[in-house]
């Protein structure tokens, strides 16, 4: 059974990841958080994409006389897309948090979801009292 256990290591790190960043997506309220759920989420799909894709004794796709099993390229490539994919959507979702922290003070969702934002950065009309670049 430990045997078992150890040979698929990888599966079992793949749902462990998995697991974890779906349970921080889900039952976090801070947004900074959510983000790195989603990064950790994304860490094991790429696992599984790569232990899917391993092969024992797998050569490089190059047809020659003789070769032996081939190696598929394809989670490779899929990784490395996947890879630029995650740090791209990790920035534009970094900037959002930045962006919501200086409008409304919070980065919790409870909080922003029910309305209930800094008054004291607020005027009694609802407009932003803080002074910004981009006003």
């Amino acid at each position: 059974m430990i045997d078992l256990f150890l040979a698929r290591l990888n599966y079992v790190g793949f749902v462990v990841l998995v697991g974890v960043g779906l349970f921080v997506l889900i039952d976090d309220d801070n947004l900074v958080k959510k983000v790195i759920g989603l990064n950790v989420f994304q860490t094991g799909v790429l696992l599984f994409f790569i232990t899917t894709g391993y092969r024992t004794g797998g050569s490089p796709p190059i047809v020659e006389p003789g070769g032996g099993p081939y190696a598929n390229p394809l989670p490779q490539v899929l990784v490395l897309t996947a890879i630029v994919v995650g740090v791209s959507v990790t920035a534009v979702a970094l900037a959002l948090v930045v962006r919501i922290h200086r409008e409304y003070g919070t980065l919790r969702e409870d909080v922003l979801r029910e309305g209930r934002i800094d008054e004291s950065r607020n005027g009694p009309d609802g407009e932003s009292q803080g002074g910004s670049a981009d006003e």
